[in-house]
């Protein structure tokens, strides 16, 4: 008998590229997880459209339209309740979430960030690794831990830095293995394949050197 497909929250805050990519992971029959909602910081972000005509529930919270931080936050988890979700997926959301927020869905939320972490975490990835001088550039799925862009690595694509590289170019390239790992990591998480524990990911099914290894490394040409 199969296992339930694990129920899964995206959040977004622009055109909801990532977002769309697990949406299509997830109509295949086999797939484990199931998109069963998309929040928004923003009413007018375009992955609220692209989701709504998938047939799956938008929510728009807006940071103004709510007194306090606490109050846009509360507002969140009170939709979340509704939802269910046994996993959260942030997917170009800019707003951070609070320690309270973190710790209560601790190990089953993930995000996907533009840069082989640990190198540049937050912002303006792409020229920093150009002008850093980087062969190679990438993306990183990892799980989500109070500091930005610290939580342990599931997984990582990496393509190489062309001579001539605007950031909009490697910034295109990137986003096209950024689709690709994506619902890869997702899959690992909702079979239970990877967890968070004692702050690293490990993986359930493989082992190297008597440590259990950190997950999908891809590298395209």
């Amino acid at each position: 008998m199969s296992s339930p497909r694990k129920r899964t929250v995206v959040f977004i805050s622009g055109s909801g590229s990532n977002m769309m990519a697990l949406v299509q992971a997830a109509k295949a029959v086999d797939y484990p997880a199931e998109i069963v909602g998309v929040i928004s910081d923003k009413a007018d972000a375009g992955g609220l459209a692209k989701a709504a005509a998938e047939g799956i529930p938008t929510f728009a919270f807006v940071r103004k339209d709510y007194a306090s931080k606490d109050e846009h936050e509360a507002a969140i988890l009170a939709a979340l309740d509704e939802l269910a979700p046994d996993i959260i997926c942030l997917a170009g959301y800019m707003r951070l979430l609070s320690g309270a927020f973190i710790q209560r869905h601790e190990g089953r939320i993930i995000n996907i960030h533009p840069s082989l972490l640990p190198l540049f975490p937050g912002l303006h990835t792409h020229r920093r690794a150009i002008d850093a001088g980087m062969r190679i550039a990438g993306c990183t799925v990892h799980f989500v831990t109070e500091g930005m862009d610290e939580g342990p690595a599931i997984g990582q694509a990496a393509v190489p830095v062309l001579a001539g590289d605007t950031a909009e170019a490697l910034a295109g390239r990137v986003l096209t293995i950024e689709h690709q790992l994506y619902p890869q990591a997702l899959k690992l998480l909702a079979e239970g394949k990877v967890t968070m524990e004692g702050g690293k990911a490990v993986s359930a099914t493989a082992s190297y050197g008597g440590a259990k290894s950190q997950l999908i490394s891809l590298i395209t040409d």
